[in-house]
């Protein structure tokens, strides 16, 4: 049965696109704004900045004193925070339906009239604070910087793609304050934001009280930049050895893969996740449970909007196990997969778990919320909540077998390795994690 969430879209005069979606099981409203600008956004020399905006919208506002946007909607019941990613911020409250206008004039004041509030020194505390958050989840922990390597392998240099969201420190200290100042206009406004509001009121009543806090906010003007050209697999298969101390070696393995919201990611992330994502894959079966080379052994895709996406494989050897041993065996499955394409139990594996982890995600207001932004923020396809399932039910073993065999191909990887180093006793290891988002306030 074919899913209907009820999903209404407005645009107002200045641009702003509010997107309602109307469900009374309980008196509560998630309050969801993606803003068009992540790290894909920004320009040599300039990086960080989409994530350090992240960090500054607690700082105060206009009208909002510092750190009084966690401490207001705390108080009124709400769970709050905000991520930063290549594609997007965005930034997100669930509480009580009776406090849905505090959250609203909040988020309208620093959406509009942050720069009030952005001085030397707030700008100089935040550097700092990013800083901090580098050396916490990225340079001081095991892997930590795993797939900024990957990132680095799988997209050339000068693509947006390239570089990690959290940024370079160095391009972070020579930012002035008119470069600051000048990111926030160009992003920061209605026409480059969605608002979705999720929960307990009527289309009406939502996009009647988005009109009363953000109607009078300007709508930009710099337009989004032009789309970057598709990019095809590799066609050389790189390595890069990581010299830091872990407590075992792993290898990670990226792949271009073609980018989000189309068949052709879906058919290849379907066949990441028939290779290494359900409980049944092949690499768990064969290499972890069969053969026990491997202590684990995973693969996952992450989709991106402009152009391309990236396809991961993350796996680590058993004790006498080499690297190499453990690269030739993962090589190896993703051959005879692509050669052979998913069985049928595997498909229907797949997409029991496809529909349990979607409908699950829809059942919660605040990550519906979260997937409306999304969807269209990136694809202007609010409705894809309703139909996402069925575009993976459509997908044939012939179309999971045919992204595998373009898109997953021996030479077309790049190889991230860790080989074993010391473990410094201060530090420990959380087996099997990948962070995927970045930048939670601090």
């Amino acid at each position: 049965m074919p899913l209907d969430y009820p999903v209404e879209i407005t645009t107002l005069p200045n641009g702003l696109r509010v997107v309602v979606s109307e469900d009374h099981a309980a008196p509560v409203v998630a309050v969801n704004l993606w803003v068009g600008v992540g790290s894909r956004h920004e320009q040599p020399g300039r990086t960080g900045f989409a994530h350090l905006f992240e960090h500054l919208m607690f700082q105060g506002s206009r009208n909002v004193a510092s750190g009084e946007h966690f401490s207001a909607l705390m108080a009124a019941g709400a769970r709050l925070n905000a991520t930063t990613w290549f594609d997007r911020t965005n930034y997100f409250e669930t509480l009580p339906a009776g406090a849905l206008d505090l959250a609203l004039w909040m988020e309208a004041d620093r959406h509009g009239y942050l720069l009030d509030a952005v001085t030397q020194e707030n700008l100089d505390n935040q550097r700092d604070v990013v800083k901090e958050e580098k050396r916490q989840r990225y340079d001081n922990q095991p892997y930590g910087e795993a797939l900024h390597h990957l990132y680095a392998s799988v997209f050339p240099e000068g693509h947006p793609y390239h570089h990690p969201t959290i940024g370079s420190m160095p391009d972070l200290d020579a930012a002035t304050l008119d470069d600051v100042h000048d990111f926030f206009r160009r992003w920061y406004h209605p026409g480059n934001t969605v608002l979705t509001l999720c929960g307990d009121l009527t289309p009406a009543e939502g996009v009647a009280a988005a009109e009363r806090y953000f109607g009078e906010l300007r709508r930009g003007e710099d337009p989004p930049p032009a789309a970057t050209p598709p990019l095809p697999p590799l066609t050389a298969a790189t390595r890069v050895e990581i010299d830091q101390a872990v407590p075992a070696p792993r290898l990670y393995l990226g792949f271009r893969l073609p980018p989000d919201h189309t068949s052709e990611f879906d058919a290849a992330a379907l066949a990441l996740e028939i290779v290494g994502g359900i409980a049944i894959s092949r690499l768990e079966k064969r290499l972890v449970r069969g053969t026990e080379i491997a202590t684990f052994a995973s693969a996952a895709a992450l989709g991106l909007a402009d152009g391309v996406s990236l396809g991961f494989v993350a796996a680590q050897p058993t004790d006498g196990v080499s690297l190499a041993e453990l690269e030739e065996a993962i090589v190896a499955e993703l051959e005879e997969f692509a050669a052979q394409g998913p069985t049928a139990i595997e498909m229907e594996a797949a997409a029991a778990q496809n529909e349990r982890e979607w409908l699950s995600t829809l059942a919660d207001v605040e990550q519906r919320a979260d997937q409306i932004g999304r969807l269209t923020t990136l694809y202007d396809d609010p409705q894809g909540i309703n139909t996402h399932l069925d575009r993976l039910l459509a997908l044939t073993p012939e179309d999971v077998r045919r992204a595998a065999d373009v898109w997953l191909r021996p030479e077309s990887r790049a190889a991230v390795v860790y080989p074993a180093r010391d473990l410094p006793t201060d530090l420990t290891a959380d087996e099997g994690d990948v962070t995927t988002h970045e930048g939670a306030p601090a």
